[in-house]
């Protein structure tokens, strides 16, 4: 089954205690897509600018992925600057630059709008809303922030209420809900709309809330981590990327989606941007996942 993505492509640069990376490629959408499209056909929707290297949409066409959604537009791509600590999990944004992306409009290509999955990356939730008009999706995942949370909450909320699956953190689980322990937070979220709901955390793995209950996955042990941006969107592609191979969102195939994202981000967070994720392949994460089930076999 297909798969749809609408996101961001951006150049990234990137400084962690262990190097830097100026200008790489990027984008919640691009990180995605590489990653679901070790499962299935990937859709990616999304604009660049005049600016935007012929080598990273290369790259992106030698996986398979369908970039008749990809939109090059007068302008510079957008741009995203950050530094990372010693702990990884605290990071500064030191320079965003929306440029292109500012003036953004989804149009899906009718492949992509025949898609039976989709993901909502982390766009305005008005964006969004405009993508649940166009597309015919049996299946829709939806990514947010504490900034539309705070701002647009009432468009939020709309698209909330049309959208089966939601993937966020624990801190946007309490701005979302206002309740502090994420297992009632999700509940709360659960009312609103989507049925199933993931909530990342981050070094510490992640909670799966569905219909049948809470299932609950460590995050795949790494010795090395040189960075870490993009994690989360590799896993939400892992994680949808497997729903789509399969066809199903039984309790059975949510776990198991659960842990494919985490084997993927893994591989993400072992270079920078999306260098160590770009050269792997499905034998690849087929050999982390069984070691990820020894991991937590008891």
């Amino acid at each position: 089954m297909s798969l749809t993505v609408v996101g961001s492509i951006a150049l990234d640069t990137v400084e962690t205690p262990w190097g830097q990376n100026t200008e790489g490629l990027g984008g919640a959408a691009t990180y995605f897509s590489l990653a679901a499209s070790n499962y299935t056909r990937v859709h990616l929707v999304g604009v660049v600018g005049e600016d935007f290297p012929v080598e990273h949409v290369a790259l992106l066409s030698e996986k398979g992925i369908n970039l008749a959604g990809l939109e090059r537009a007068p302008g510079k791509t957008f741009r995203w600057t950050g530094r990372y600590h010693r702990d990884v999990n605290h990071r500064d944004t030191l320079d965003t630059q929306l440029n292109v992306f500012a003036e953004f409009h989804p149009k899906l290509p009718e492949e992509a709008r025949d898609a039976k999955y989709l993901f909502l990356g982390n766009i305005h939730p008005a964006l969004q809303l405009e993508v649940l008009d166009q597309a015919r999706a049996s299946f829709v995942a939806l990514d947010t922030m504490n900034l539309w949370i705070h701002t647009t909450r009432a468009d939020l909320d709309k698209v909330l209420a049309r959208v089966d699956c939601l993937i966020i953190n624990d801190s946007e689980v309490k701005d979302l809900t206002g309740e502090h322990n994420v297992i009632t937070g999700a509940e709360a979220i659960r009312t609103l709309g989507p049925r199933t709901v993931v909530v990342k955390k981050g070094e510490h793995g992640c909670l799966l809330f569905h219909e049948e209950g809470l299932f609950a996955a460590p995050a795949f042990p790494l010795r090395d981590v040189i960075d870490p941006t993009g994690a989360g969107d590799t896993f939400a592609g892992g994680f949808m990327g497997c729903i789509a191979q399969r066809g199903d969102t039984s309790p059975r195939t949510l776990r198991q989606a659960v842990i494919h994202g985490s084997v993927v981000a893994s591989y993400t967070c072992e270079a920078f941007g999306p260098n160590r994720l770009a050269q792997i392949a499905r034998s690849d994460i087929d050999a982390r996942f069984d070691a990820f089930k020894q991991l937590v076999a008891f």
